[in-house]
Formats: structure tokens, sequence, C-alpha cells
């Protein structure tokens, strides 16, 4: 199974398809390797055509990303440093269940936020460990974090696709009751899957 996804990694085409999002990250630079462990790669079938996002892994069976980066089938690439190479540190995961949050609406993209729960737990390494939720700039990469102080502050929604400024980020401390009530039910619902197995 591991041998497909990275082959449909490979095939993947550049880009969202959506009109306001660029392909590339504008005026960035390489991170050093593995420097941010909590960084996934999300890749969906979409109308027959794969496509991919960022995310943030915020605990080891739970990625963080935009509600528009869901498809038909979901599968996540925790650390990964290039993600044309295969990488000994790099673990994919099936996606069990992705759930957007009941409000985002696609026309406007509010809301624009989504938990996916993972088949099995990210083992935890050097290039892989979850960031934190808050208590209480990316530009062209749905679904990547905007990260203060070791935290989550936002998930990349959208941004004009010449990179110039405003990127807009779904303020994630303002979800905070749904990501952690939809993560403890989702925790519970399978806890009683595998007693019922």
């Amino acid at each position: 199974m591991q041998p497909l996804l990275l082959l449909m990694a490979f095939l993947l085409p550049t880009g969202l398809g959506l009109p306001f999002l660029s392909e590339e990250i504008i005026g960035g630079h390489e991170a050093k390797p593995h420097s941010r462990p909590y960084m996934v790669f999300v890749q969906f079938l979409d109308k027959e055509s794969w496509k991919r996002c960022s995310g943030v892994l915020v605990q080891k069976d739970f990625v963080l990303t935009a509600a528009h980066c869901r498809g038909s089938l979901n599968s996540i690439t925790l650390g990964a440093h290039n993600i044309k190479k295969q990488e000994r540190t790099q673990q994919m995961i099936p996606v069990r269940r992705a759930v957007p949050h009941p409000d985002y609406n696609p026309k406007k993209y509010s809301s624009d936020i989504m938990l996916l729960q993972l088949e099995r737990k990210a083992k935890g390494t050097a290039a892989v460990r979850p960031l934190s939720l808050p208590k209480g700039k990316v530009r062209g990469d749905s679904g990547g974090p905007l990260v203060c102080k070791n935290v989550v502050q936002g998930i990349f929604s959208y941004g004009k696709k010449n990179g110039t400024s405003p990127g807009v980020f779904s303020k994630v401390s303002h979800f905070l009751p749904w990501i952690k009530r939809t993560m403890k039910r989702l925790e519970q619902q399978f806890e009683t899957d595998l007693f019922l197995c």
C-alpha cells in the first residue's frame, strides 16, 4: 500500500486548481530539514484528479488543515523534507475520517477548517511531532499553519494568486471548542469501533 501511495504522490499535479491560490511558495526559502516536524503533506482525490495541501499535526492521530482540502480519498505524509523523494523519516498514513467544520461555506471559504482523523497514531520521532493548539506568512499553501511561539495560531485559507498580501488565515483559537469536541468524539467512536470488532 505504501509504495502505491508514494507513486501517487509523484504523479500529483501542481497547485490546488483554485483560481486564487498560487502553485508555489512566493518569497520563501528552504527550511532546515525536519525543523518543522509538525508539518503534514495532505493529498486527496477530487473529481478524478489528485490535489495537495498542507496541514499541521495537532495530536498523534489528528491533523488540522483547510476544509477545501477534502476529497474522496485522503492520505497524509509526515516527516518529509522533500516530498519528491522517499526518505526514511517519512510516515504515510491513510485518513480514517475527514471532518470539515459544520459552518464551512465552500463559496465564501468561511470556517475553512477541517480535522483529519488518521487510521493510526503517528510514531513520534525527531522528524514527526505534534504542534500545540493555542490556549485561548505562508502564501499559497492551503492548510499550512501560522505558528507563533510553537503554537498553531492559524490555518491558511486563501490569498492572491500572485502571492501579494493579504493572505487569509482561519484563526484556530476561534475554533478550539469545535476542534476539542470533535477530536474527543472521534476518539471515543474509534475506541467503540475497536471494542465491537
